[in-house]
This record gives structure tokens, sequence and C-alpha cells, in this order.
């Protein structure tokens, strides 16, 4: 049974741009799918979709069963959880330690239960001495590390990344990709980042003004310079030298 299964969705802005254009695909429970596409192409769109902040307009979205409106949106948010491309949209508190702790704690969890579950994390994440630190005096590699925490701790069972590599050193950036690949969850990775994507995902959706116009194994589209070039993009960079 699919985790995701997204049928004939479609999405025009008030302006009467359409962003999204039939778009149909399911992800199965487990699987790590990467979307990519040129700007425009409505990733973020799509993104906004996953636990609610935008509801269909036409077409529909099932998630793990529960097909998504208005009076399904808090249950699915439950279980999706976003990381933004933005770790500032997530950050707000004035320690880190209560910025992971926010979603366990209205969640209504246990005092004791989320102290041990922020600590947990934090340490696995390798946050634990910044605990007591606001966002606005960490670096930019760390905060991403806390939204993923912030995320994390909620144990979702669908997890969407949207450009998770934005603003990463290649230390980071080694780092993220072994903990995405260690993810047991559901994993949707959007990203402009072609070699995070051949890293991390099994799947990749190739979007292009609104559409799908590409669906495959990661090497085999990733691979097609034709293909990508058409749509905006470039051969990942470890193929590029190939040429």
């Amino acid at each position: 049974m699919s985790e995701i299964t997204i049928k004939n969705l479609e999405f025009t802005y008030p302006d009467a741009s359409r962003a999204l254009d039939g778009v149909s695909f399911s992800v199965g429970k487990g699987e790590k799918l990467g979307i990519i596409g040129p700007n425009g192409a409505g990733k973020s769109t799509l993104v906004n979709h996953f636990n609610g902040f935008f509801l269909p307009q036409t077409g529909k979205i099932v998630i793990q069963g529960i097909e998504l409106s208005k009076s399904t949106q808090e249950e699915i948010r439950k279980n999706v959880g976003i990381v933004f491309q933005n770790p500032d949209d997530q950050l707000f508190m004035t320690r880190l330690s209560d910025d992971v702790a926010f979603g366990p704690k209205n969640l209504g969890t246990s005092p004791e239960t989320v102290k041990l579950e922020v600590q947990k994390i934090l340490k696995e994440l390798g946050l634990w001495e910044l605990r007591d630190k606001p966002a606005a005096h960490i670096s930019q590699g760390q905060k991403r590390f806390a939204a993923f925490a912030s995320v994390l701790v909620m144990s979702p069972s669908i997890i969407v990344l949207d450009e998770p590599t934005s603003d990463l050193d290649p230390r980071n950036r080694k780092k993220l990709i072994a903990l995405v690949r260690g993810f047991k969850s559901t994993c949707v990775t959007v990203s402009h980042d072609l070699d995070f994507i051949w890293d991390t995902c099994e799947r990749v959706i190739l979007l292009s003004a609104g559409k799908i116009v590409a669906e495959g194994k990661t090497e085999k589209i990733l691979s097609d310079r034709a293909l990508l070039e058409k749509n905006g993009l470039e051969l990942p960079i470890r193929l590029q030298s190939n040429l």
C-alpha cells in the first residue's frame, strides 16, 4: 500500500498562474523519492500540499489512507514532517532545546518524555552542547540540523525535505547524506542538488511547468543529459567530468 497517493493534482495561484497541472504519482512505504525540476516547475507548491498548507483545488492527495482536506489537515500533520528550505522558518524560540521540544509539547507529551526525547535527538545530531543557545547564535549548518531535530523528534512516518543542502559545507553535507540514508521513514526530497538526490533517493520525478515529464530510477533519470538540459537542468557534478 502506498504511503502517499496523488491523483490529478492541480493548483492555480490568484494571479492565474498554473503551478501544478494534473500531477499524479505515489510513494511507497519506506521509499526515498527525489523531486527535481527547474525554478518555477511547481516543486515548492507541491511541498506545500504534503501536510495541508495548500489544499487540492482539483484532484486529491491521500496520505496513509486519509484524504487531505480541511477536516483532516491536523491528523495528517501529525504523521508528516517537513524540513523547510530556510531553517529560520522552524526555529523561533529563545533556546534550541525549546525549539525541538515545541512539537512534542503541543501534542501533550509528558514533560519527562519530552526532556528525554529532546536530549536524545540533540545528542544524535551533535547539537547537545548548543541546547541553551538561540538559533541566531549558531551557524547556518547547525541551524539546518536543528531544523531536522525539530522534525525528527516527532518521529514522523513521512519526512519531506525542501532543498536540504542549502548553505551546507562539504562536511555537513556528508553528514546529512548519512542521516537521510538512515531514515526508516518514507522520505520525499525536493532539491536542485542532483548529486544529493543521487546519493539519497531510489527514484526520481522530474517536474517542469507544473507537469511530470519523466519518472524512473534515479541513475537513469539523472544520467540522461538530453532530458535534463531540455528541462533547464544539468548533469550531476559527478557525471560532468566524464563529458
